[in-house]
């Protein structure tokens, strides 16, 4: 092992002092070049990295995940984001619509249809009423389901919005734009974006973690939790609740801590010097990411291992340690942003209730899905809140659209089982901790649950309230890419006002 430290290091030193004449022109040309391109790549943006031979370098130019004071007063400082992949219907929930019971199997009438898209209602489908029983909850008085019964002791703690729209209804876009806050791919997530402005506490842990759950990622794919045009290392690190948190989180056989430093150190060597002759900030990002997985080793596995909290805390959450479930997610998450991470988001997939099958239909899919999320979910804002961590903690609950008031209605087949189509003018999102007001409802939709009356909200308004929380004003967040600043929000988004503490 010795011998392989000393021919590490002595190739390290040869790297460094071997400069011919082509590495001499190689070096300079670099060097001028990027004096020259900086101001153009980098000059704009006081936020992005200035990597180029010749700057001088700040301690986040080395280190891109150390922690930055926001731009103003922040009410969070960290971030659990909960999105049901598939699209939970809110009229099942959370939007109680006595209205449609009234009409239910009725013929939708005309004028909810004309001029829309659907996903897979063709012909004249007939209106489908609640298939839960609704009743009012807490001091707030919010109307919620018998399908959410440990949430309904939660109502005085959420605020809720009740006409969120979205432009998309497929999943693919549709959960692209609640991530990324666009529909097409390549921008940076939410996740990243505030990993990118603030850091992380925890410089053992990644600042922006993912948890799946539901047997499949989001139809969007890994893209959801991506960091687009921003540098990888702001990217979500995807952990696992079975088995090992992290792929090749352990050393092979025969390889001892230090041996894996001085590999690490070698490597690094390597790549400060190509970062000196080009200035690419995305070595900088690759000498973290060693630097980053070399210490997760000590630190995640014992974060990662929910088998030493308290019986009391597996009986609040529900969890089955050793398995891959929602609920461990949700038991994680907490114990993620006790230890200082930024950013934790939980993807838990199968809430597509189209009723073309039991595990589709709204009467038996939607309800098991419910007794999955609604016991850990309601945990969660309890631990936290008993903990004394809601205050600084923002929650945030919802999938990528709502579902239609009327039955679906597929062309050429019978439906044997109660379902909703895809619908982005009206659903449900809630929000708690944080800098959120408690216990309040705000928007309305009309009679049928089909469209927002009254303070509606768009993606990118959520969007908007969520960097507010982070510390940040969602117009002058940005990041220079291909000649022009980008921002998470584009060029829309208008602070949630009324839901603000």
């Amino acid at each position: 092992m010795q011998s392989l430290d000393r021919m590490l290091a002595e190739f390290a030193q040869q790297k460094l002092e071997k400069q011919t004449r082509r590495h001499f022109l190689m070096d300079c040309v670099a060097k001028v070049g990027g004096l020259a391109m900086a101001p153009l790549m980098f000059g704009c943006n006081p936020g992005s990295s200035a990597g180029s031979a010749g700057l001088n370098l700040s301690q986040r130019d080395l280190n891109p995940l150390s922690p930055l004071p926001p731009p103003f007063g922040a009410k969070a400082k960290s971030i659990i984001y909960l999105h049901m992949a598939g699209a939970p219907s809110q009229l099942e929930l959370f939007d109680y619509k006595p209205e449609l019971a009234k009409y239910h199997n009725q013929p939708c009438p005309q004028s909810l249809l004309e001029g829309k898209k659907f996903a897979f209602i063709r012909g004249t489908p007939n209106l489908l009423g609640p298939q839960a029983n609704f009743s009012q909850h807490g001091k707030s008085g919010a109307w919620i389901s018998d399908y959410m019964p440990h949430f309904q002791k939660m109502a005085d703690d959420v605020s809720f919005l009740k006409a969120v729209h979205t432009d998309q209804f497929n999943h693919g876009p549709a959960q692209l734009l609640m991530q990324t806050g666009s529909a097409r791919l390549g921008r940076p997530s939410l996740g990243s974006w505030v990993t990118y402005g603030l850091g992380t506490e925890n410089q053992n842990l990644p600042g922006f973690v993912v948890l799946t759950s539901g047997g499949k990622t989001p139809d969007a794919g890994k893209s959801v939790w991506g960091s687009g045009f921003l540098p990888s290392v702001y990217q979500g690190v995807q952990c696992r609740s079975k088995g090992d948190p992290v792929l090749y989180l352990d050393d092979p056989e025969g390889m001892s801590r230090n041996l894996k430093k001085n590999v690490i150190d070698a490597i690094n060597t390597v790549n400060k010097e190509e970062f000196d002759a080009y200035g690419d900030p995305e070595i900088l990002a690759r000498i973290n990411q060693y630097e980053m997985a070399y210490r997760m080793q000590i630190e995640v596995p014992e974060v990662m291992n929910i088998n030493d909290e308290p019986k009391a805390v597996h009986e609040l959450y529900g969890t089955n340690p050793g398995t891959e479930s929602f609920a461990n997610n949700c038991l994680l998450a907490r114990k993620l942003v006790e230890k200082g991470v930024r950013f934790v988001q939980l993807y838990d997939w199968g809430w597509d209730t189209h009723g073309t099958s039991h595990d589709g239909s709204i009467d038996m899919g939607l309800r098991n899905k419910c007794r999955e999320m609604d016991r850990p979910v309601s945990a969660l804002l309890l631990d936290l809140k008993q903990r004394g961590m809601l205050e600084d903690t923002l929650v945030v609950w919802g999938g990528e659209f709502g579902r239609t008031p009327m039955q679906e209605n597929r062309e050429g087949k019978t439906q044997s089982f109660l379902g909703r189509d895809h619908h982005g003018d009206a659903f449900t999102m809630w929000m708690a901790g944080g800098g959120i007001k408690p216990g309040v409802t705000h928007g309305k939709t009309d009679d049928f649950g089909f469209s927002g009356i009254e303070d509606k909200v768009s993606v990118h308004d959520i969007h908007a309230t969520i960097l507010h929380l982070m510390g940040f004003d969602h117009e002058k967040f940005t990041y220079d890419f291909q000649g022009r600043p980008f921002r998470l929000t584009d060029v829309e988004g208008e602070l949630i006002n009324k839901i603000l503490a």
